[in-house]
C-alpha cells in the first residue's frame, strides 16, 4: 500500500525483454540498507518488487499484465520514473490509499498554466469516469492529486509547484500517456452496490399480502 507521495524520481537505466515480460533496472536515491530483496516500491504508481540491488540501483520484473495494462511499454533508458516505497503503519497518511496497481493508461490532452499552477486534462476509457468525482483523490503515475473536474470522459486536476518540481509530470505534455489508478474505495463502493446483500436474490421476491 502507498499513499501518492512521491519520494524520489529515478532514472531507468536498463530494460531486457523477455518475451512478453521485461525487467527493469532504475537508478535511485534510496540508501541500498533501507531496501531489501522482495520488498515494494511504486514505480510510475505501480507496485513492482525489488528483486536485485546495487550500485545505487534497484531491479524489478516485470509482467506482462503489468505492461499490458501501464505506460511501461514506452520506457526506455533515460526515463524519468516517481519512486515511493511502500507505507509503514507508523507513517503520516498524507495523500490517499494507493495500491499500486494501475487501472489503465490516460493521456494528457491539455497543459495549462493558472494563477502559478500548472492545470492538466486526461482522456480516460468512459467507464473509468464514474470513479471519479469532483474534490476525490485520484493517482496520475502514482502521485495522489485531487480531481478537479469531471466532464465525461475526461477530468482535470492542478498541480501546484512543488509537486511539479518533484515528480516527473514537469515534463508532461499533452500526448503523455501516464499510469492511472482510481480510488479503491470507489472500486469497493460499485461493487457492493452493484451485488446483491448476502443470503438475498437479485429479484426481490413479490411481497407476500397480510391475512
Amino acid at each position: 500500500m502507498f499513499t501518492g507521495l512521491i519520494e524520489a524520481v529515478g532514472k531507468v537505466v536498463g530494460i531486457e525483454r523477455h518475451g512478453a515480460a521485461a525487467r527493469l533496472t532504475v537508478e535511485a536515491p534510496f540508501p541500498p540498507a533501507e531496501i531489501s530483496l522482495g520488498d515494494s516500491i511504486a514505480v510510475n504508481g505501480v507496485c513492482l518488487t525489488v528483486v536485485g540491488k546495487g550500485g545505487g540501483t534497484f531491479t524489478f520484473d516485470v509482467s506482462p499484465e503489468t505492461i499490458d495494462r501501464t505506460a511501461f511499454r514506452r520506457l526506455k533508458s533515460g526515463s524519468r520514473v516517481n519512486l515511493e516505497r511502500a507505507l509503514r503503519l507508523s507513517d503520516r497518511l498524507g495523500g490517499h490509499l494507493v495500491t499500486g496497481h494501475a487501472d489503465f493508461v490516460a493521456v494528457v490532452t491539455e497543459r495549462r498554466e493558472a494563477s502559478g499552477n500548472i492545470m492538466f486534462s486526461f482522456r480516460i476509457p468512459r467507464e473509468f469516469s464514474r470513479h471519479l468525482v469532483e474534490k476525490g483523490s485520484v493517482a496520475v503515475d502514482g502521485v495522489s492529486l485531487t480531481v478537479a473536474a469531471v466532464r465525461g470522459s475526461a477530468f482535470t486536476v492542478a498541480l501546484i509547484p512543488y509537486t511539479l518540481e518533484r515528480t516527473n509530470l514537469h515534463a508532461a505534455r499533452p500526448g503523455t500517456r501516464v499510469n492511472l489508478e482510481v480510488d479503491v474505495i470507489a472500486k469497493y463502493v460499485e461493487r457492493l452496490l452493484g451485488s446483491p446483500r448476502p443470503g438475498r436474490s437479485k429479484r426481490p421476491g413479490r411481497a407476500r399480502k397480510r391475512p
